[in-house]
């Protein structure tokens, strides 16, 4: 890592590519061309700790529709009230784990990301700029941790693993951590940051 990190990550963000999917690794997955995407922004929060940079990540409560009790970045559905994806993301990250919004720089977004529950999802990059207390928003957070960046900006830490869903063989991206099994649209969101900073 360079001395200050988010330089290279403003670069990476600057860097072109493709938007990405849950289904990358399925080719063989046929969408319909009607289907209706619902928008949705994330935040990625990047936080020093010690002299580490580390990512806030949720544990989603099991009681949610989707996506329960899986690891995820703390976002949700653009409202009519947000100005944009970015707002969405920082108005979910202040209502789901209690990061005021001013105390978020925005670095920027990488390309969207398709989910196989219908949103396009805008993943923000945002640095805290200062420590904050942690709220979980009781019904949709279990639980709030961090995770080294450069663990999960690592290629070499990701693997491929499949299940079965709606029938079918889906393979998709993991990059386990401790006790967290980060997969799914938060690893393919991870792998395509890390990918750019290579």
């Amino acid at each position: 890592m360079v001395s200050n990190p988010f330089d290279q990550i403003v670069t990476a963000l600057g860097k072109t590519s493709g938007a990405s999917s849950d289904f990358d690794l399925n080719p063989d997955v046929v969408l319909p061309e009607e289907r209706k995407l619902r928008s949705a922004g994330v935040l990625v929060p990047l936080q020093k700790v010690g002299g580490d940079l580390h990512v806030i990540l949720t544990k989603r409560s099991s009681a949610l529709k989707h996506h329960p009790g899986q690891i995820a970045f703390p976002g949700g559905k653009v409202d009519e009230g947000d100005a944009d994806v970015v707002a969405a993301a920082l108005r979910e990250a202040d209502e789901e784990i209690g990061l005021p919004r001013n105390n978020v720089e925005v670095l920027g977004t990488l390309p969207v990301h398709e989910t196989v529950t219908g949103f396009v999802v805008t993943p923000v990059l945002g640095r805290i700029r200062d420590d904050f207390a942690v709220i979980p928003e009781p019904g949709e957070v279990d639980e709030v941790f961090s995770v080294p960046f450069a663990h999960v900006t690592d290629p070499t830490r990701f693997s491929i693993q499949s299940r079965r869903w709606r029938g079918q063989r889906r393979r998709y991206y993991t990059v386990p951590f401790g006790p967290y099994y980060i997969w799914g649209a938060t690893a393919r969101i991870l792998r395509g940051l890390a990918d750019r900073l290579e």
